[in-house]
């Protein structure tokens, strides 16, 4: 992403914002919904199928879900998210879903204006995130109806259709446009700046009075929703001590894109900042010798580009896809619809449990079992060595560089004679428990398994191993802000270290995460995280005595 250099500023001193969210996908657009004074209630009409949780709702249902005691409301549930609130709020919204029913929600929404707390969402693009960039013909891996957000039903603006008893699964391109007129519906426009990035976010300051801020900057601020309560703690890897004047602010710094080749610089103070970025900036790279060659790609839209404009069709070399998820998956269909020929490599065996094809139900995801089949079935190791083949033949060569890249049990040259000529399936052949040792100018790749290196000649290759956030604008990447925090910050891996039950980083008071960031990689579970932090800032700025008016967002 090209950086803006930020010498000047339209703003002699910067305005204050009491939440600056970055990231306008379904997080952030959740996230405003909670800010803007829409509260949910528990709808007595309803009965939740947990006993135990209807019970306790019963105990305080006068009160807004916000203004109860979440970890009380959790204890006990059990679902697919790490983070408790994430449970309770999609058990909330979605009761008994693993199990397959589809009751009601059991919530109503109520709108409080004098409980608005003045924010702003800053994205990349219109409200939707990386659903406008995702491929439009594929199904989403998530039932439409958990993709939805609250107070707005995903079939009335489908038209309530389904594609057949057993599966209501969407299209990103149907996804993209709820999220993109949800705000609409609901109102929040004023709190959304689009075509913006952020390229700086740092920690100021408050001192004693007359002291000002760090780096010379005037506080203009003035008390709000900060906690206000942590001394001495470090921010960014630089000490911040409170001295009683009301916590620290947040400069945030960034561009907006108003034309297609003209930046508008601004500069921000924010009480408190929420990191709702998702996690499809940066792809993972394999790490192997050719990887930046030009006809190695990360991302699946190359592969559609390239049928588009007939680069690739049934006589071209195989496309190289790497990868056991469902990015992978979905590009192996998109090949084989199209009649391209498809080498598939991935590093697991195929009867590993952790492969996600294990965990999805065969009657609602029969494409990805389509895969995982031809996965198990289409080997090259199943098929018998044929010379009069005109499809690609494997080549065993012995390269030193095979034990650094993958240390795997070899055999010597001179004992795999056996395995020199292996014939490829006609449209698709897997390689599993391989790995890229390297990729060649001359268009050829190196695959190394137990028993020998192979070579390929290849017409293109999709690397489709996962993703990582990009947390650049912050001082190390925010890699300080992780659970290791001697490791890069990564969705699945090392995700934000948070509070439980307020999503603020353990590390940075007045920092929140929420999203994939701190694991909750389904739309489902990311609600969580808008309830977890709209719980939290209420229940400080009740605590201040202090309301905050229905008031225009013209920040920037």
């Amino acid at each position: 992403m090209p950086l803006l250099e930020e010498t000047t500023l339209p703003q002699e001193h910067p305005t204050t914002v009491p939440v600056v969210i970055i990231g306008n996908g379904p997080s952030g657009i959740c996230l405003s919904y909670l800010l803007s004074g829409h509260k949910p209630y528990l709808d007595t009409a309803t009965v939740h199928p947990n006993p135990i949780l209807y019970r306790k709702l019963q105990e305080t249902k006068h009160l807004s879900i916000t203004e109860q005691d979440l970890e009380y409301l959790s204890e006990g549930l059990e679902g697919r998210s790490r983070n408790p609130v994430a449970v309770l709020f999609d058990t909330l919204l979605h009761p008994n879903a693993d199990f397959g029913y589809e009751f009601p929600p059991v919530l109503q929404w109520r709108r409080d204006k004098q409980q608005h707390i003045p924010h702003l969402v800053l994205g990349r693009s219109t409200p939707g995130g990386a659903w406008h960039a995702m491929e439009g013909s594929m199904l989403t891996i998530s039932l439409g109806i958990w993709m939805e957000l609250p107070g707005v039903n995903y079939r009335d603006l489908t038209n309530g259709k389904r594609r057949d008893v057993t599966s209501d699964r969407a299209t990103p391109e149907e996804i993209s446009s709820y999220y993109r007129n949800y705000g609409k519906l609901k109102g929040l426009q004023n709190n959304f700046v689009d075509n913006t990035y952020v390229t700086s976010v740092q920690k100021l300051c408050r001192g004693q009075e007359g002291e000002g801020l760090e780096n010379g900057q005037t506080d203009q601020g003035g008390g709000g929703v900060g906690d206000g309560g942590n001394e001495g703690f470090e921010g960014n890897g630089d000490k911040c001590i409170n001295k009683g004047g009301g916590g620290a602010l947040w400069e945030v710094r960034g561009y907006q894109q108003v034309q297609s080749d003209t930046h508008v610089p601004f500069s921000l103070f924010a009480e408190n900042v929420v990191l709702a970025t998702g996690a499809s900036d940066s792809p993972v790279r394999l790490g192997a010798e050719g990887e930046d060659l030009p006809f190695v790609f990360h991302s699946i839209s190359e592969l559609g580009l390239a049928v588009s404009r007939r680069k690739l069709d049934m006589n071209s070399d195989p496309v190289l896809i790497v990868g056991a998820g469902l990015s992978a998956a979905d590009a192996v269909l998109c090949a084989c619809n199209s009649n391209i020929r498809v080498l598939h490599v991935f590093r697991k065996n195929v009867d590993n449990p952790d492969l996600i094809f294990k965990q999805l139900p065969k009657t609602l995801y029969p494409e990805y079992h389509k895969v995982y089949n031809m996965m198990c079935s289409q080997t090259y190791t199943n098929i018998a060595p044929s010379s009069a083949s005109n499809r690609p033949q494997a080549v065993s060569i012995a390269s030193s560089v095979c034990a650094k890249m993958c240390p795997k049990p070899q055999l010597a040259a001179g004992n795999m004679a056996g395995t020199a000529c292996v014939s490829l399936f006609p449209d698709y052949t897997s390689f599993p428990e391989h790995c890229v040792v390297s990729f060649q100018s001359d268009m050829k790749c190196l695959l190394q398994g137990n028993n020998s290196l192979k070579a390929f000649k290849i017409s293109m290759v999709l690397v489709l191993i996962g993703t990582n956030p990009n947390l650049f604008f912050l001082k190390g990447q925010g890699q300080y802000l992780g659970q290791d925090p001697t490791k890069p910050i990564s969705c699945t891996q090392n995700p934000i270290d948070i509070h439980p039950f307020t999503y603020e980083c353990i590390k940075e008071p007045g920092l929140f995460a929420m999203g994939p960031l701190v694991g909750d990689n389904f739309v489902r579970f990311l609600k969580g995280g808008a309830l977890g932090i709209a719980s939290c800032l209420l229940k400080r700025l009740k605590k201040k005595g202090k309301l905050i008016s229905n008031g225009g967002n013209n920040f920037i």
